[in-house]
């Protein structure tokens, strides 16, 4: 169940477009209709920054990079517990 309120002003058309997708897709409100788009987007959006996708070669290319590293010097160590520090 909802518990938190958005409240948003918009123009007549978006609103009467929106209103028809509602119908068309059968649901119950322009409500339900917003908040279905919000939460897939914001999915989308968040799914994006929050991985990597790696085209053709590149996943053997950063493989083979990483089993050639040297082990990491005093500088990237302490970034590394910064970081943890931080809780990044």
């Amino acid at each position: 169940m909802a518990t938190t309120r958005l409240d948003i002003r918009l123009n007549e058309e978006i609103k009467a477009k929106a209103e028809k997708a509602t119908a068309l897709l059968g649901l119950k409100s322009l409500t339900e209709y917003v908040v279905n788009l919000m939460d897939e987007d914001a999915s989308q959006v968040i799914a994006e920054h929050e991985s990597v996708v790696l085209k053709n070669d590149m996943f053997d290319r950063f493989m083979n990079a990483c089993n050639k590293a040297k082990k990491p010097n005093k500088k990237l160590t302490d970034a590394l517990q910064l970081t943890r520090n931080q809780g990044m």
